[in-house]
């Protein structure tokens, strides 16, 4: 049995939460209340929605800290699973909130109200360049780690949605078209659900332990099966132990008389730099005749 372990630093992102947080609170303080002057639904919307992103800044924090911490005799992998948990919360939570925008959208859709579109151009015009600040603060890592992603995607497609906020409040200027204002709250949850739902996928994914979808399993098997000495595997899995880390485990079937341990040190090498693998378990099984596979099988029992 050889158990390779590739140290992975969970990185600091306190300070980057941390101002995301209060740049974000503040912008949603102002919103409500000058939606609330403006009887601007879309602004009392997206601040209602920037609150949420707030929430969600402040679980994927709580779930990047504790994914730092040491593991324990009751907790052998630590806290790493939280941060699948937090984006996956983040998700549902983001989701109730579009099912309320939307209901009063389309209530408001057709009873119009009047709204001072200079203030919604002006809070949102903010909003803008809070959102895209707040994104660009997690834009370098949000490539390798989907807790990370989701505060990231939050914001994106925040910074976007203030855009569109802008544009109403121009058009309800010249045109006095106060439909457009309920209208852009409905755009506000097609604009979410769509950058929302490919989150919400793989969070689902990594909580019932799928193989994370960048790794080809196929892939896997193809290369263990090439090796020396090698002819056959089984009980292969890969999973996900955090948004960062990943984990695999598998038996291979060896015709060697002796346990190659520079062949298994030089298997989790491979597994790690071409499949992103940190934690890999390897069992090695001599074959016999009550238990041999051929070359061509990927598997066997």
């Amino acid at each position: 049995m050889e158990h390779t372990h590739h140290h992975h630093e969970v990185k600091n992102y306190n300070k980057a939460f941390a101002l995301g947080i209060i740049l974000n609170m503040s912008f949603v303080i102002i919103e409500f209340f000058y939606g609330f002057v403006a009887d601007s639904l879309a602004l009392m919307a997206d601040a209602g929605h920037n609150l949420s992103d707030v929430f969600s800044l402040l679980l994927a924090w709580g779930a990047s800290y504790l994914a730092g911490r040491e593991s324990t005799d009751t907790r052998t992998y630590g806290f790493k699973k939280v941060t699948i948990l937090a984006s996956l919360i983040s998700s549902f939570l983001l989701l109730l909130a579009l099912v309320a925008i939307a209901i009063e959208a389309y209530e408001r859709l057709f009873h119009h109200e009047e709204v001072d579109g200079t203030v919604v151009i002006i809070v949102a015009a903010i909003g803008v360049f809070i959102n895209a600040l707040t994104a660009y603060l997690f834009f370098k890592d949000q490539k390798h780690d989907l807790n990370i992603k989701a505060a990231y995607l939050h914001m994106v497609v925040d910074a976007g949605i203030s855009f569109g906020v802008v544009v109403a409040g121009v058009v309800i200027i010249f045109t006095g078209w106060l439909w457009l204002d309920p209208l852009i709250s409905l755009v506000i949850v097609a604009i979410v659900l769509a950058g929302t739902f490919g989150l919400l996928s793989d969070s689902l994914n990594l909580s019932i332990d799928a193989v994370p979808k960048d790794i080809e399993i196929s892939e896997i098997e193809n290369y263990l099966n090439t090796l020396e000495n090698i002819s056959g595997i089984h009980d292969l899995h890969v999973w996900a132990l955090s948004t960062t880390q990943v984990a695999l485990s598998v038996h291979l079937v060896s015709t060697n008389e002796t346990l190659d341990n520079k062949l298994l040190e030089e298997i989790g090498e491979h597994l790690h730099h071409h499949f992103g693998i940190n934690h890999a378990t390897i069992q090695v099984e001599k074959e016999d005749e009550n238990h041999s596979c051929s070359l061509d099988k990927s598997r066997c029992s």
